[in-house]
């Protein structure tokens, strides 16, 4: 299956938090979409494994991504090591994107500035020929993605380009609810975290609002291009 926009994910709900208005923009526009979680985020201080993955499907859903899967990489420990970057190019050359949405190559989590370099070099590798995968027993062949471009997380980063997701706000915010167990819930006798603090979700809004203000819109996302991006026509900047 060739997936069109495919993000990866240290955590399951770093997508959710950090590109879920694009993800849905993109879908309604016609392009396939999904969502690759190098985790299952099993060292996170609430709710399980277990749960958290029947969060990651309900999100899907709200999505309407067309694959969801998770490379159970090792949380916390997972590194720039030749299994990990096989696993990440078996999944690549598995999906085919055109475009790759990748971690902040540098935040409050460790984890998410090394997911962020595990694809940008994963991604470039899976186009060498030379280097041998295969998925249930068939080899797969070189896949290069068109564009790589980092999402921003909880560090604020000046980004290159900002997508206009105001419509798709809303929807944003129902994908990153569903991982209930990770979020404040006043009934909950789970430790306190900084995601799962009464304000959390205000900053959520407040970030997706000042990378809209940049563009003159409601709500935007930010992001980082690896490379220097062409522009054909200056009215295509209009």
């Amino acid at each position: 299956m060739k997936i069109d926009v495919l993000a990866f994910a240290a955590h399951p709900d770093d997508a959710e938090l950090a590109c879920a208005g694009t993800l849905l923009k993109m879908k309604e526009g016609g392009n396939s979409t999904g969502i690759i979680d190098l985790t299952a985020g099993e060292l996170g201080t609430r709710g399980t494994p277990e749960i958290r993955r029947e969060e990651a499907r309900a999100s899907a859903e709200i999505l309407g991504l067309d694959v969801r899967e998770c490379l159970h990489l090792p949380d916390g420990f997972f590194g720039e090591d030749e299994p990990s970057i096989r696993k990440v190019i078996g999944a690549i050359r598995a999906y085919q994107p055109s475009v790759i949405l990748a971690n902040a190559p540098s935040d409050r989590h460790p984890d998410h500035g090394r997911g962020g370099d595990l694809v940008r070099r994963a991604a470039f590798l899976s186009g060498l020929r030379r280097i041998e995968t295969e998925r249930n027993g068939i080899a797969q062949e070189p896949w290069r993605p068109k564009a790589l471009f980092h999402y921003i997380q909880f560090r604020y980063h000046k980004p290159d380009f900002v997508v206009d997701i105001t419509p798709y706000m809303d929807g944003k915010m129902l994908a990153i609810q569903a991982f209930k167990s990770q979020f404040h819930d006043p009934d909950s006798n789970e430790p306190e975290t900084l995601i799962a603090s009464k304000n959390f979700l205000n900053y959520v809004e407040a970030r997706s609002r000042e990378m809209g203000g940049a563009i003159e819109k409601e709500f935007g996302e930010g992001f980082l291009a690896e490379r220097t991006l062409e522009v054909r026509d200056l009215f295509d900047l209009i």
